[in-house]
C-alpha cells in the first residue's frame, strides 16, 4: 500500500467514523440534530456546542456527524451504481462489437457532450412524486439524486471498461483460449473481468469524489436533500447569510466536503500508481 492510498483512506476514515458515530455522539451531547433553537443562533464553539451552532441554533457538530451519513452514502451508492452500470455496458460493447458498440458508444458521447451540472440542476428540480417517491423524505431525496448522477456517470467507467476489454480480447492468449473452445462466459470470467479490475478500481473511486461534491452542490442549490435532514451541502447553504458573523458554520462543512473529495482522489491516485 503506498503512501497516497494510505492518506487517502485516512482521509476518508474520519468522517465515515463519524457517520458511523453519529446516534452516539447525539447520546452524549443530548441533543437533537433536527431540533432547532432560536435563542442559540450562530453560537461560538462551547462545551455543550464543540463547533458551535448553525443559523438554527442546531448544534453544528452532530450535524456533520450525520450529515456524513448522507454524502458518503450518496458516493458510495452513486460510485457503485455507476460502476457496476458502465462495466456492464463497456464490457458488452467490447464483446459484441459492430452495431451494438457503435450505437452504445455513441449514446456515451452524446451523454458526454451535454452539459452536466445544467442537466442535473434541471432532473433534480423535477417533482419526485411524479416517479412515485415521496416529498421532503431523506431517503427519497438520496434515491432520487443516486439515480440521476448513475444515469450520468456510467459513461466513463464504460468507455474505459470497453478500451480495456477490447485490449484484452486482442491478447494472444485470450485468442488461445477461444480457439480451445472455452465457452465466451468463461473467458469474460477468467481473462476479461481480472483485467478490469484496476481501472475500473480508479474509476469507482474518481466517482466517489464527484458524487460527493455533486450531491453537496444539489444540496446547496436547494434542490438535494432537503433540510431539516443533515447535508452538508444544505448546511453550507444555511450559513451562507452569515458567513462573516458566524464563519465556522460554512467552515466545518466546506473541510468535510473537501477532505472527502480529497480522501477519495488521493485513493484513485493510489491505486491507479499501484
Amino acid at each position: 500500500m503506498n503512501a497516497r492510498l494510505r492518506l487517502g483512506l485516512a482521509c476518508l476514515a474520519l468522517p465515515a467514523a463519524a457517520a458511523l458515530a453519529a446516534p452516539l455522539l447525539s447520546a452524549l451531547l443530548g441533543l437533537d440534530p433536527a431540533e432547532p433553537d432560536l435563542f442559540n443562533r450562530f453560537a461560538p464553539p462551547s462545551a455543550a456546542n464543540p463547533l458551535g451552532t448553525d443559523d438554527l441554533g442546531r448544534d453544528v457538530l452532530l450535524r456533520l456527524a450525520y450529515g456524513a451519513r448522507v454524502s458518503l452514502a450518496v458516493g458510495l451508492a452513486t460510485a457503485l451504481a455507476a460502476t457496476l452500470i458502465g462495466t456492464a455496458i463497456g464490457l458488452f460493447a467490447a464483446w459484441a462489437g459492430g452495431v451494438a458498440d457503435a450505437v452504445l458508444m455513441r449514446v456515451a458521447d452524446a451523454l458526454l457532450a451535454l452539459p452536466a451540472l445544467p442537466l442535473l440542476v434541471i432532473l433534480a428540480g423535477l417533482d419526485p412524486a411524479v416517479v412515485g417517491l415521496p416529498r421532503g423524505e431523506p431517503i427519497a431525496d438520496m434515491i432520487r439524486i443516486v439515480a440521476i448522477l448513475a444515469a450520468f456517470g456510467w459513461v466513463g467507467v464504460a468507455r474505459l471498461a470497453r478500451a480495456q476489454a477490447l485490449s484484452t480480447l486482442a491478447r494472444d492468449h485470450v485468442r488461445a483460449a477461444r480457439a480451445l473452445g472455452v465457452s465466451e462466459a468463461r473467458l469474460v470470467l477468467r481473462h476479461v473481468l481480472p483485467a478490469l479490475s484496476g481501472p475500473v478500481s480508479v474509476a469507482t473511486a474518481l466517482a466517489v469524489a464527484g458524487a460527493v461534491l455533486a450531491e453537496s452542490t444539489l444540496s446547496f442549490l436547494g434542490l438535494g436533500i432537503a433540510p431539516p435532514a443533515p447535508s452538508w451541502g444544505n448546511m453550507l447553504a444555511g450559513a451562507q447569510e452569515a458567513v462573516f458573523e458566524a464563519p465556522q458554520a460554512a467552515l466545518w462543512p466546506g473541510l468535510c466536503i473537501m477532505l472527502a473529495v480529497a480522501g477519495a482522489t488521493l485513493v484513485a491516485d493510489g491505486l491507479r500508481r499501484g
